[in-house]
């Protein structure tokens, strides 16, 4: 969906973020002339704004093409290396870290192992010199860095950049991270959860005519949920919205960490699966490993995937169950937003999204208590790498250069 901007005055940062992200949806190239019809803003206006993004190096004019009567007009692209974004993922099973440009292409990308372990203050440490390295392997512009974007699992304080006490994590317990990264890096730092990266991510590569009301079910080590509404990322007065884990599914399910039976986080998350997996005879015990790992529990999540892809019923069966409950908890979430668009992503998700994806759009269309009368539609995330650390990255990039109404109505009081 295009922004339109304003031509009230004291609000030329909003009307440049306008352009921008005008420019930037259309990698084919625009011409003012044809900026100035989308976004409703003056010729004027827009031949000022593209001269100060020149001039920054944001975006460059390839060629020239007819745009109506006259001569031919120049046509304006956005410049990739105008700009670079650090994303960082951090999840109970791996630190992911992606070096994003402005248009939001993955540059280059590493991996480090599990945080959960050891001081948080050493695991910071080790991230800052990832990071580093990562800039320096890529031969990009250090000058051109316009900061990092974390991704973690929540609840976290965004304001103060602290995450809070991770369930998963035990060791990290209100570590400021936003702060002691930035610290380490010399690099601006924001924090975000990793859902609500997700979301982030999804909305800076949509097309003009993406649906702008979805969900993002985020599965990794555990089960998260980020929401958009109208195209604006829904945070919640304190950035944590959208844990929808504890919605129960099952009343008569297995007991969760939170007191109550069969909250859907707790019973399709990969270690749920692979226990279920043992008490089938699915998966021996030697082949489960410690549950309490996320490496052994990484291992066997992914033969009891590759067991289901090749067509094994027992674990098909556990999947199919978990679609099930899936859709009891997705249906909550559509009839309470009314929203049309489901997407799934994360470190976990790709190997059993087909069997999940088999199952699921059923198990919503025929659940008696779905509301809304249009149609549901299910996707997964077709952004590389990670999803979370690309989001992360693009956080930056958005908090920078995406345009949003609500701050007009900041700065008109």
């Amino acid at each position: 969906m295009d922004r339109t901007g304003t031509n009230l005055p004291a609000v030329g940062e909003y009307n440049q973020t306008v352009v921008l992200d005008a420019i930037r949806r259309r990698p084919e190239g625009i011409t003012r002339s044809e900026l100035a019809a989308l976004t409703a803003l003056s010729g004027m206006t827009v031949t000022k704004v593209c001269r100060r993004l020149l001039d920054a190096g944001l975006v460059d004019e390839h060629g020239t093409r007819m745009s109506g009567p006259g001569k031919p007009a120049a046509v304006v692209k956005l410049n990739p290396d105008g700009g670079f974004a650090v994303g960082v993922h951090i999840d109970p099973a791996a630190v992911t870290y992606v070096l994003v440009d402005l248009s939001g292409t993955v540059r280059d990308h590493s991996r480090t192992g599990t945080p959960t372990a050891g001081d948080p203050s050493a695991v910071i440490d080790e991230m800052a010199n990832a990071i580093e390295a990562l800039i320096e392997g890529s031969a990009v512009d250090r000058s051109r860095i316009l900061g990092i974007g974390i991704a973690s699992p929540g609840p976290v304080n965004v304001d103060d950049g602290v995450l809070l006490n991770p369930p998963m994590m035990p060791t990290w317990h209100r570590v400021a991270l936003r702060r002691s990264l930035a610290e380490a890096t010399g690099l601006p730092v924001l924090l975000e959860k990793d859902a609500t990266a997700a979301v982030v991510a999804e909305l800076w590569f949509a097309g003009p005519d993406s649906s702008r009301d979805f969900a993002f079910m985020y599965y990794g080590t555990g089960l998260a949920t980020g929401l958009s509404v109208a195209g604006e990322v829904v945070r919640g007065i304190s950035s944590n919205a959208g844990d929808g884990g504890h919605i129960t599914v099952d009343p008569d399910g297995p007991v969760c960490t939170c007191g109550r039976r069969g909250c859907v986080g707790y019973i399709t998350v990969p270690r749920a699966l692979v226990a279920r997996a043992v008490l089938d005879g699915v998966l021996s015990a030697a082949e489960a490993g410690n549950l309490d790992d996320t490496v052994d529990v990484d291992a066997a999540f992914s033969r009891l995937a590759a067991l289901a892809a090749a067509g094994s019923p027992e674990a098909i069966a556990i999947l199919t169950d978990a679609a099930r409950s899936l859709a009891r908890a997705i249906v909550v979430i559509v009839n309470l937003l009314d929203i049309d668009r489901v997407i799934f992503g994360g470190p976990f998700w790709t190997r059993i999204s087909p069997v999940i994806l088999g199952a699921l759009p059923d198990a919503v269309r025929s659940d008696p208590a779905l509301i809304p009368p249009h149609p549901i539609r299910f996707a997964q995330s077709a952004i590389p790498v990670d999803v979370a650390a690309v989001g992360a990255a693009t956080l930056v990039l958005d908090n920078t250069f995406s345009p949003r109404p609500s701050a007009l109505l900041l700065a008109a009081e």
